[in-house]
């Protein structure tokens, strides 16, 4: 700091004179303007005009952003208000695996399960997709009787497994194994529902059967003194049957084929409708699987181009030992919506294919079937898919696509329409909705208190997914419930009264009527001109 000015600067007295730093002084007349300091007042002036002029241009120009009236408050205060606090909201507990260093040894903890899940039963939830009303009627045939333990054994002859819930902890009896890992993530299934909804599951039994193909025959149980049919569940049915059909091991994974969880996949087939748009598509039918379970499926690979037909088909085996060694890099779900039609046939029974199918925005050409699993009874043709005639293959397939092909914005809407229900109607969350509300229903037909089974075991997540590896424990991982449901599952729809029952299929029967109709008209023209 400076405690007197320069010579050189004005008013370098003794004493400071600020006045002389003024361009105005006193004269014996009055104010004047000092002839030594013009200079300063016309830099003054100047100054004080272009500063007004820039000033307006600012305040006038529409397109300048302005500071808000927040943050001018901000500028104005932050060096005397203290900052306030920032208020995040806790993340939401996760519950892993407890695996310990012996895991082949591995046992349940006293926490299994996450804590009660805190929802009510006043709790507002949308109300369940139409599909779910065929629980009512896949329970329909004890509704009078209910379930006695009697009828419950009986199950026993062909199940592969016996599961108890009892007291919210899960006890399993194995009869027989079954094919690949079914069995194992189908329980898997049960696990991670009871992590979903703890402690909203009530106690009960019930058998299994991993088997494709239904065995509880209706005609068996039609008298007036037959017994009630014996309550086993298992992944599809058909109008001649009475099993439960519950959803398929596959929506936790299929770890011997390299089919991810389902709600992994769910995303990577979203993802990959949007590589290519239907338009551009191939304007062919499409098909890839193993032909030698079925013959209808061994009559389907008629169907492929040759140099005698083009049946608007491209169908193609699967070696699923070859992808296996190499990679599956040939079998990627979501890398095959590449055509503008998939077709959907049945293998021994009832295929887990059908929903990757009606995932991919093509018009899924569906092969008259004879099975059906949970959610595919809650499907319309002409709306989700297009019907073939299971007899006449080629000649179905062929009309389909040129049906397609000639109505393209009606068929881009059927592909459409069923890849949504299948995003939006089958996402796993409703996939333990229908689980929940299933299980809710049967254990309220038993006639008696569910107990532990003799022979029976304690089974949790850790149980099963700790001792494994490979892509059984990394789909495990993958698919693991990590807390308790915010709110409660979606509302039952109510059951079908006759009427609506008739009205439903009804519009089934007559809509594919009304296109193998359109089928015959095409191929009689086809026949009077001779192409």
């Amino acid at each position: 700091m400076r405690n007197s000015p320069s010579k050189n600067e004005p008013g370098s007295g003794h004493s400071r004179n600020f006045t002389n730093w003024s361009p105005f002084v006193k004269s014996s007349s009055g104010f004047g303007i000092s002839p030594n300091r013009s200079y300063a007042l016309l830099s003054l002036l100047t100054l004080l005009i272009v500063g007004a002029f820039i000033s307006t241009r600012i305040l006038l120009d529409p397109t300048r952003k302005r500071p808000s009236r927040q943050r001018l408050d901000h500028i104005r205060y932050s060096q005397n208000t203290p900052p306030t606090p920032v208020t995040t909201q806790s993340p939401k507990p996760e519950f892993t695996l407890h695996c310990s260093a012996n895991d082949t040894n591995a046992t349940c903890p006293r926490n299994s399960y996450p804590a009660t899940a805190s929802f009510g039963e006043d709790t507002p939830t949308a109300t369940c997709p139409d599909y779910f009303r065929w629980i009512h009627e896949d329970l329909r045939p004890w509704a009078k009787t209910g379930i006695t333990r009697e009828a419950l054994e009986r199950a026993k002859k062909t199940a592969n497994f016996r599961l108890a819930i009892v007291g919210g902890r899960v006890y399993l009896e194995k009869f027989q194994d079954a094919f690949q890992t079914r069995d194992v993530f189908t329980i898997w299934g049960f696990l991670q529902l009871l992590r979903k909804y703890p402690g909203k599951i009530p106690d009960l039994e019930l058998m299994f059967d991993c088997v494709d193909w239904p065995v509880v025959r209706a005609l068996d149980f039609a008298g007036v003194d037959a017994p009630s049919p014996p309550p086993l569940f298992r992944y599809c049915g058909n109008e001649e049957t009475l099993d439960i059909v519950f959803p398929d091991w596959s929506f936790w994974g299929w770890s011997e084929v390299n089919i991810k969880p389902w709600e992994s996949l769910l995303k990577e087939l979203r993802e990959g409708n949007q590589r290519t748009t239907w338009i551009n598509r191939e304007p062919y039918a499409y098909w890839k699987g193993n032909p030698s379970v079925a013959e209808t499926r061994q009559d389907l690979m008629k169907c492929n181009v040759s140099e005698e037909h083009e049946w608007n088909a491209r169908v193609y085996a699967q070696d699923w030992i070859r992808e296996s060694k190499e990679g599956y890099k040939q079998s990627d779900l979501a890398s095959q919506c590449h055509h503008r039609y998939k077709i959907y046939i049945e293998g021994s029974a009832w295929s887990v294919s059908e929903k990757y199918i009606l995932a991919c925005d093509s018009v899924t050409l569906l092969v008259n079937p004879h099975y059906y699993d949970f959610f595919t009874r809650g499907l319309l043709p002409a709306h989700h898919y297009w019907p073939v005639r299971e007899h006449d293959k080629c000649r179905s397939i062929k009309f389909a696509v040129h049906w397609g092909n000639s109505h393209i914005q009606k068929a881009q809407d059927i592909g459409k329409t069923a890849s949504e229900f299948i995003q939006q109607e089958l996402k796993m969350d409703y996939v333990y909705d229908y689980m929940y509300h299933l299980l809710t229903g049967y254990a309220k037909l038993l006639q008696f208190k569910p107990e532990i089974p003799q022979n029976a075991m304690e089974i949790c997540s850790e149980t099963m997914a700790c001792p494994r590896s490979g892509n059984e424990r990394k789909f495990m991982t993958e698919s693991l419930v990590k807390h308790p449901a915010e709110t409660g599952p979606c509302a039952m729809p109510p059951p079908y009264d006759p009427a609506s029952f008739y009205a439903v299929e009804k519009r089934k029967q007559s809509t594919t009527k009304r296109i193998l109709q359109w089928e015959m008209k095409y191929w009689n023209k086809q026949n009077q001109t001779g192409s």
